[in-house]
């Protein structure tokens, strides 16, 4: 059985710094924006180089803080890409902006600048960047476009905590950009979890209060605000987890290269690096016209995968019938094609190997 993460594996190798940490904080027993939840954002902003860190409670929740915290709101377009989790777009609905959708690079995955050049209009406040799949998008072609239109960057950095642009980590190229730490992502927790990053203290003041019932001094509330504070516990995993991201990383780079290796000569496109940033591999995601067959084989292998993501955010049921005529061939075509395969720092050369063996054989057939 090989499974898409090996969570199981990982907590293993980890677990005495684990054990340890959970135990102290139940000891502690400050269990709410305890010392573990400040250490953290202060050794994650370290690791990433960014100004400030605000801890949430998900990473959907990174994104809606985050669009409140730029007052966003009804009558307010953000610009983003269908191809990637639900969460994206949710945020933006959830402050009553409207999601404008623009179709991808078909290589990358990641939201096309020109045709973000295109759809700016009088209304639109914001261009969310989704990092997908651990490849950073096209910052610096973004932030250009954002500059000249007065827009705000945000990144979504669900999927690429550790990815970096000319050196520099994702999530320091928009004004906010916003991280998950749910278990299968490259750091994540043992439940829900999210973080901010924010360059200016206007903002991180903000998203103090938001995220904490619009408080900035116990029991006096300026503002409407959330509870989506980061559970200590969670945070004493996390940081333990911290310690190990760039080997992780590493190790995930190890697996696809060793992927690309393996599966060269077939009919199947490997991911696609553009040598614009570093990629970290969340998913290692192929396209092929055979994902039912090879989907079938390696489930018989008893070999997990999964497709991220069967249907846009433009076709989804959830917006009804608002983008009926809207075309976006290039996430329409990749996602028909697209099947992730098992990817994770604890994965072998030989089980990596069995995944692409179960595969030669399904596309011999």
């Amino acid at each position: 059985m090989i499974p898409m993460v090996d969570l199981r594996t990982q907590y293993h190798s980890l677990k005495e710094e684990i054990d340890s940490a959970v135990l102290q904080t139940l000891e502690a027993t400050q269990f709410i924006l305890g010392p573990n939840v400040h250490k953290l954002e202060q050794e994650i902003a370290l690791h990433l180089a960014v100004p400030h860190v605000i801890s949430c409670a998900s990473g959907t929740d990174a994104l809606h803080l985050a669009l409140a915290a730029l007052k966003l709101g009804p009558g307010d377009e953000v610009i983003t890409t269908p191809f990637t989790f639900i969460a994206t777009a949710e945020a933006i609905a959830y402050v009553g902006a409207t999601p404008v959708f623009v179709d991808i690079d078909p290589r990358t995955f990641n939201i096309d600048p020109a045709r973000v050049a295109e759809s700016v209009t009088e209304k639109t406040k914001a261009v969310i960047a989704v990092h997908l799949f651990g490849q950073p998008a096209n910052v610096h072609e973004l932030m250009e476009i954002c500059c000249q239109h007065r827009l705000w960057l945000i990144e979504d950095c669900a999927q690429s905590f550790g990815a970096t642009v000319g050196g520099k980590a994702t999530g320091n190229f928009g004004v906010i950009g916003c991280f998950s730490f749910f278990p299968s992502k490259n750091l994540g927790g043992y439940g829900d979890g999210g973080a901010i990053t924010a360059l200016t203290e206007e903002h991180k003041q903000s998203l103090l209060a938001l995220r904490n019932h619009g408080s900035y001094s116990r029991y006096y509330h300026d503002m409407i605000g959330y509870n989506s504070r980061l559970d200590e516990i969670q945070a004493a995993i996390l940081r333990v987890k911290l310690k190990h991201i760039e080997r992780f990383n590493k190790e995930r780079r190890r697996v696809a290269y060793r992927y690309n290796e393996q599966l060269k000569g077939l009919q199947v496109q490997t991911p696609y690096e553009d040598g614009l940033g570093h990629h970290v591999y969340h998913q290692y995601t192929i396209l092929t016209k055979d994902r039912e067959k090879i989907s079938a084989a390696l489930q018989q292998h008893q070999i997990a995968s999964a497709v991220y993501y069967p249907v846009p955010l433009h076709r989804q049921k959830a917006f009804g019938t608002r983008y009926a005529s809207l075309s976006l061939p290039n996430a329409e075509a990749v996602s028909q094609e697209c099947l992730s395969l098992p990817i994770y720092p604890e994965m072998t050369n030989s089980q990596v190997d069995e995944v692409a063996q179960a595969i030669r054989q399904a596309l011999r057939h």
